[in-house]
């Protein structure tokens, strides 16, 4: 399975803090809301996606979420992306200017996954109403086994320290099994 997820914002590096990781959580999860509900996703949901933990289920509970990341360990599921980069910077400039290339895509990595620990939630916040389930890709970033990365200048006018991101996402299974079969 191929899709890509789309980001548009700003990007932080060494200084991203877990309320930055997490805004950007959000705004993928509606993307990968909406990519759940078509298919091959949508008729196995009500097995991947069960309220109850089962070997077939792919729901984490964590800090008061339900994350419900699309590449597993229990799905057989690895990722390979492919990650185009546009800034405002002129080429050339990938290590200053907006921070370096390598802590912005660990954020952008950091924020693909569901958290591991309760620190990587802000204080205090809780899923709203659409999240009931949270959507993720990632269980964890050691399921990437391949990021290319192409940085170019945005040609259109966008806040310093923000980009605009376009993830090609690859599915790869280690096993095929009924349950990954069309992922």
């Amino acid at each position: 399975m191929e899709f890509r997820l789309t980001y548009r914002g700003p990007l932080k590096g060494n200084n991203a803090k877990v309320e930055d990781k997490q805004r950007l959580r959000r705004w993928f999860h509606l993307q990968l809301k909406q990519l759940w509900s078509q298919e091959p996703l949508k008729s196995r949901e009500d097995i991947l996606a069960k309220q109850d933990v089962t070997a077939s289920s792919v729901i984490f509970e964590h800090a008061g979420f339900k994350f419900a990341p699309l590449i597993t360990e229990r799905l057989f599921l690895h990722a390979e992306l492919e990650v185009l980069l546009l800034r405002p910077e002129q080429k050339g400039f990938i290590l200053t200017g907006g921070g370096d290339i390598d802590n912005r895509l660990k954020t952008l990595l950091d924020s693909l996954r569901m958290p591991r620990e309760s620190q990587e939630i802000p204080k205090d916040d809780k899923p709203t109403e659409d999240e009931k389930l949270f959507f993720c890709l990632l269980e964890d970033d050691s399921l990437v086994t391949s990021v290319t990365v192409s940085a170019d200048q945005l040609l259109e006018p966008i806040e310093s320290g923000h980009v605009s991101a376009i993830i090609k996402v690859k599915t790869v299974k280690t096993r095929d099994t009924w349950t990954n079969s069309g992922l």
